[in-house]
């Protein structure tokens, strides 16, 4: 029987970048649980005497911000404040050796693949027997739920296959498991992610298996919604459109990064697939599952990036209408594709174009909400805050999309966490209010 170190053996947990990473800390907050550390996440005032940072190292304000953190709890190091500073994640993953030589203070970097390692380090077994199970640091009615790691992608601008490698999918079996455990936890609402959701099945089965798996997802009793992220439009599983039609708690909705409209830039950013055939895969979607909100997300300035394919970006958007959509600037990665090319779209230009996207999109999403006035929707409800109950219908992910706000009455009772019917009496541009009904 382990002895648990008379200091402490504390741990507070600070996870950056996007949803995959949440996952990852939650695993490692599960093992170490299990190991008997007291384990915080993101705690601001912690007498943890271990702080390890989960990094991202997606692009240049990721990793910026990823730096700051590391070096701000260096100091609290040096201070004697911290016993040990560990850094894991896909910044550690990219940029190990720099910053070894760069932030000496840290004990140990480790990257994307190594939890194994690093608990031996923290003196803790891996405990194989929890595969699947974690600590859940969202609110306990939706989990964020990893079907698969890496990326196949041959994507030019894109530095995730150099920090999380090759795709490996999860068994199904292992898959439906963990929803249940989830499931038996509360966990009403199952976000479905991955760097490329549509790839799912090829390495494990040697087929596209995402359809599969939605139905096996779907049977698990206590699951409510099912809401797919990340998929790619090249080579998309249509199968799984006829699931999403049939079945009630698959959320109608479908996360799928476009990147770009025009041509040119879709082929420099080797993103296999078209503009013609993008719009046919739009259109195909839309008409296979009526109803369903799409969200993408575009890159403004890539290496090369016109006027002209700005423009027929820009038109893109106008005509698709699409429910949800964000933009980035083009970041210039390197040991990427598109490093080898000029980054020539000027910073501001790149801004002014993808504030001139996202003014469109406003202009879209106001007139979208409007004609929502007067439904009534299904509502789960993440949080309550300003004199509102804040939810979420079927056709919004959780912190980057629409919400529906219910004004606090004194005959109202809405627990956290559950569904109520909501009648919308009002837009704005990206957000909606109601009354219970």
């Amino acid at each position: 029987m382990k002895v648990r170190n008379q200091t402490t053996n504390k741990v507070n947990v600070i996870t950056l970048g996007c949803s995959k990473n949440i996952v990852d800390s939650e695993v490692l907050m599960g093992q170490l649980v299990a190991n008997d550390f007291d384990v915080t996440h993101e705690a601001e005032k912690s007498d943890a005497n271990i702080v390890i940072i989960n990094t991202c190292g997606f692009i240049d304000n990721a990793k910026q911000e990823s730096i700051d953190t590391i070096l701000r709890y260096a100091d609290e190091k040096e201070a004697g404040r911290l016993d040990k500073l560990y850094v894991t994640g896909c910044l550690s993953q990219r940029y190990k050796d720099e910053l070894e030589v760069e932030i000496p203070q840290v004990d140990a970097y480790f990257g994307t693949l190594e939890l194994p390692q690093m608990l031996k380090v923290l003196n803790a077994d891996y405990k194989h027997e929890l595969i699947g199970e974690r600590l859940i640091t969202t609110p306990k009615h939706y989990a964020y739920f990893k079907i698969a790691e890496g990326c196949n992608r041959p994507c030019s601008f894109c530095a995730i296959p150099l920090m999380r490698g090759k795709h490996v999918d999860r068994k199904i079996e292992d898959l439906v498991k963990e929803a249940k455990r989830l499931a038996s936890m509360g966990t009403k609402e199952l976000i479905l992610i991955a760097q490329d959701l549509t790839y799912y099945g090829l390495e494990a089965y040697g087929e596209r298996k995402l359809a599969d798996l939605l139905r096996n997802l779907s049977d698990v009793n206590g699951i409510d919604w099912i809401r797919l992220q990340y998929a790619y439009p090249s080579q998309f599983p249509l199968d799984a459109l006829d699931v999403m039609a049939e079945r009630e708690n698959i959320c109608k909705y479908l996360d799928m990064p476009l990147q770009h409209g025009s041509d040119a830039m879709l082929k420099s950013m080797r993103r296999g697939i078209t503009k013609r055939r993008t719009i046919e895969l739009v259109d195909t979607i839309r008409q296979r599952v009526p109803g369903i909100a799409l969200r993408t997300t575009l890159i403004a300035g890539h290496p090369g990036e016109t006027e002209q394919d700005f423009q027929e970006m820009y038109d893109f958007v106008e005509q698709t209408r699409f429910e949800r959509l964000g933009i980035f600037t083009y970041s210039h990665e390197e040991n990427t594709h598109s490093h080898t090319l000029v980054d020539d779209v000027p910073a501001e230009l790149k801004q002014e174009r993808a504030d001139a996207i996202m003014e469109l999109q406003q202009g879209i999403s106001m007139e979208l909400n409007e004609a929502r006035v007067g439904q009534t929707y299904k509502v789960l409800f993440d949080r309550k805050e300003s004199g509102h109950f804040v939810g979420r219908t079927e056709f919004d992910s959780p912190e980057v999309d629409n919400e529906v706000l219910v004004p606090v009455e004194r005959d109202t009772f809405v627990r956290l966490g559950d569904f109520a019917n909501v009648k919308i009496t009002a837009a704005t541009d990206f957000d909606l209010y109601g009354k219970l009904v």
